[in-house]
């Protein structure tokens, strides 16, 4: 059991979790926030703060905002860049507040309009324990000591499974050996959340680790109840908000479903698409609408009932549509239950993409690009634990055209950065091992078209487009999004959720994999009390859907092309010993500048060794490739190279044997019989086979032309030249008339 966490606050309680402690504390920090508390784990420490404004905002929404924020200080670092403070958001910093927002948004109240901010900072992180799990358990408490009615609590845990043992509260370095790493949330006896990576994993595994998961979301439920109390018994009482709901007048409702209500029901079953459903609808409101107003000009006062017809009209719709799904076994677009909307695929697309798809269920259509590049096209990810490369990137683009609407493009979101993550947690597990596949990979997914399930088809079209573009994936991906319709112990399991069903139903469930198993997921739940018999229902229903889309795959493109595209870069992988790097990059960078500008080529050389060269042109990268072993390989004493005369001196030739490596052809190593000047047999340009006589200590290289034209007459006549002399001068001479010391030029 590890220790308990220091008190920093005045009420401090603690849950043992594994082999770890969860702390809650409150009552010192941060008291004019409605309600926080700091939670620690180890020395990782995340301060919560819950507030809403006194006065309401006339918003059709709950008007929430979740925050979470890394402070560097938390990790004894000093921000990066000319300002030297945080700024905006990191990538994880935007998927945490999202994972905070998910399970608390949903028990808000109906109605409720007060802006509300939940503020999560970093305060404190040891290296060891992730902070963002940490942060919806600290949001839930800060909501619950608060004036907000919100019907909490909520906690949260993170569940991984590694060398086939499931353990809570994973460290970083669990995690990148877990099979299985899961964030779940959810109230006691309910879970409302879940998101997460396999490794094509069972989901036998994945029903293990949710019901472990379960278990301690009570008990922290529990003591965030019991913090409740120990503030309250220490003077400081919470009282929350009375909400008066929002209702339709009777008159007003009556009147509408008098006139929707059977217009609304033969729409929903008329088997129309979104496009069909959305103008059937939209008209039968004009009409009322018009009805009113007509009305209204002998009875003024319901001109003040026009507002409320667009919130019956969607009260209908939600009725009715579950109502079909739980009495008719029926959905608005005619489909079974386990029926996947018919999907077409076009590939190759684009014949100058490295590889390209258009995949299209459905409403829901993708446009998957994939573009190869070097290692030094990684991204640089700068995290609150430090800095590292990531080789592979998953961007989503959500255009307002895709949903038939008009609004500038601002950059992406949370829920384009969201649903982006969610499509490359499904396919990393999948892609080859950097040894065996080097290139930094970007997959685009342009969302064309959106009814339903947009990042699904972005798993199925990235998959499809990887295999387009060569890459030597393990197996094809795909993935559905699964719905629920869930009233009184009825419910109703749907596969592959259209818009309205995912607006109107009880469950999203994304899940992606593999024939052989999971590998991505993330299910939001609108209700409570969903039990682990209906959860394993969905799992396999979700399977049986996987496996049909896949099948369409493999119709379409089997297997990973045996070639790269030709418009993609080729990539070599070199392994050179580490005390080379120098000479490869030569003085200044020299040699790499001379490689990269003779050959079209990109050459990255890392710390360990390591050097890659791309290109597009097959040719260059392989001469680039040629000089590269060269550079680094050893002369060895006694073996013949085919050299090339690079410069002529009184006292004898340089030779390079390799590119940019060169030894010194003495001159009186030249030929059998005496040279008189070098000039006379050899000119710069001329190529000659060479024997290395020597290599000293310093890396320099004797050759002898003579070893070769007349094996064992280099040591005959003029010996090894002495020590001394200047290869710029070459004035040095040896007693007896030989030339200047032997020079080698690098």
């Amino acid at each position: 059991m590890s220790q308990l966490p220091p008190s920093t606050q005045k009420i401090s309680l603690s849950e043992p979790v594994g082999d770890k402690t969860i702390s809650l504390q409150t009552g010192t920090l941060a008291k004019q926030a409605g309600g926080s508390v700091t939670v620690h784990l180890g020395d990782t420490v995340v301060l919560s703060a819950a507030t809403a404004q006194k006065n309401t905002k006339d918003v059709g929404f709950i008007p929430l905002t979740s925050e979470y924020r890394e402070r560097t200080y938390a990790a004894g670092r000093i921000p990066g860049g000319f300002f030297k403070r945080e700024s905006r958001p990191r990538e994880k910093e935007t998927l945490s507040s999202r994972l905070i927002d998910r399970p608390i948004r949903p028990l808000f109240p109906e109605g409720w309009n007060f802006e509300t901010m939940l503020h999560n900072i970093v305060i404190s992180i040891d290296g060891q324990n992730d902070s963002d799990v940490l942060a919806i358990t600290g949001a839930s408490a800060a909501l619950m000591l608060s004036d907000i009615p919100w019907n909490g609590p909520v906690s949260a845990v993170r569940v991984a499974l590694v060398d086939g043992v499931i353990v809570l509260l994973p460290t970083f370095e669990e995690r990148e050996r877990a099979e299985l790493e899961i964030v779940v949330a959810g109230k006691k006896g309910a879970l409302l959340m879940v998101e997460g990576t396999a490794r094509e994993i069972p989901e036998g595994l994945f029903i293990d680790a949710l019901d472990a998961a379960s278990k301690v979301i009570d008990r922290l439920c529990d003591l965030q109840l019991k913090l409740i109390r120990e503030s309250e018994a220490s003077g400081r009482k919470v009282v929350k908000r009375v909400l008066e709901p929002k209702t339709t007048p009777k008159p007003v409702e009556d009147y509408v479903t008098g006139k929707a209500l059977e217009p609304i029901k033969a729409a929903l079953r008329m088997k129309l698409d979104k496009y069909g459903l959305d103008s059937a609808i939209s008209g039968i409101k004009e009409s009322i609408v018009k009805e009113v107003e007509a009305s209204a000009k002998n009875a003024p006062d319901m001109k003040e009932w026009i507002p409320y017809v667009g919130r019956v009209i969607e009260d209908i719709l939600y009725t009715e549509s579950r109502s079909m799904a739980l009495n008719e076994k029926i959905r608005p677009d005619g489909r079974a239950f386990n029926e996947v909307r018919p999907i077409s695929i076009m590939l190759p697309v684009f014949k100058q993409l490295h590889g390209s798809v258009v995949f299209t269920r459905g409403q829901t259509q993708a446009l998957c690009s994939v573009t190869l590049g070097s290692p030094a096209d990684s991204q640089i990810m700068d995290v609150l634990e430090g800095e590292y490369k990531e080789r592979f990137m998953l961007h989503y683009n959500f255009p307002a055209f895709s949903v038939g609407e008009v609004k500038p493009e601002r950059g992406p979101g949370r829920r384009e950065i969201g649903h982006g993550a969610l499509a490359q947690r499904s396919l990393a597990p999948l892609l080859p091992p950097d040894e065996e596949f080097a290139y930094t990979i970007r997959i685009v997914s342009e969302i064309l078209e959106s009814n339903g399930s947009s990042s699904m088809a972005s798993v199925c079209g990235g998959s499809l487009a990887l295999f387009d573009a060569g890459v030597p994936m393990k197996a094809a991906c795909a993935g559905v999004a699964m719905g629920l319709v869930y009233e009184n112990g009825r419910y109703a399991i749907l596969t592959d959720i259209a818009g309205i069903e995912d607006h109107n139903g009880d469950m999203d469930f994304k899940v992606a994999g593999t024939e052989r198993g999971i590998t991505g997921f993330q299910m939001d739940m609108k209700v409570e009390g969903l039990s682990i018999a209906i959860l394993k229902e969905a799992l396999e229903a979700a399977r049986q859907g996987r496996l049909h889309i896949l099948g369409k795959m493999n119709e379409a493109l089997p297997k990973p092309r045996p070639e790269l595209a030709p418009s993609a870069p080729r990539l070599y992988r070199l392994q050179i010993p580490m005390n080379k790097i120098g000479a490869l990059i030569g003085p200044g960078g020299k040699n790499i500048r001379r490689l990269i500008e003779t050959y079209g080529v990109e050459v990255d050389v890392e710390d360990d060794g390591s050097v890659f060269i791309t290109g597009v042109d097959s040719d260059g990268c392989d001469k680039a490739k040629a000089e590269v072993e060269a550079l680094t390989v050893e002369a060895e004493v006694g073996k013949i190279y085919k050299g090339r005369v690079v410069s002529i001196k009184e006292f004898g030739a340089f030779v390079e044997i390799f590119p940019g490596k060169e030894g010194l052809l003495h001159i009186s190593q030249i030929a059998v019989e005496r040279v008189g000047r070098v000039e006379d047999v050899l000119k710069e340009g001329d190529e000659v086979e060479v024997k290395v006589l020597e290599v000293d200590n310093d890396g320099k290289i004797r050759l002898s032309r003579k070893a070769v034209l007349a094996p064992g007459s280099e040591n005959e006549g003029g010996g090894r030249p002495p020590r001394g002399g200047d290869r710029d001068g070459g004035r040095g001479r040896r007693p007896g008339g030989g030339g200047p010391r032997m020079h080698s030029r690098r």
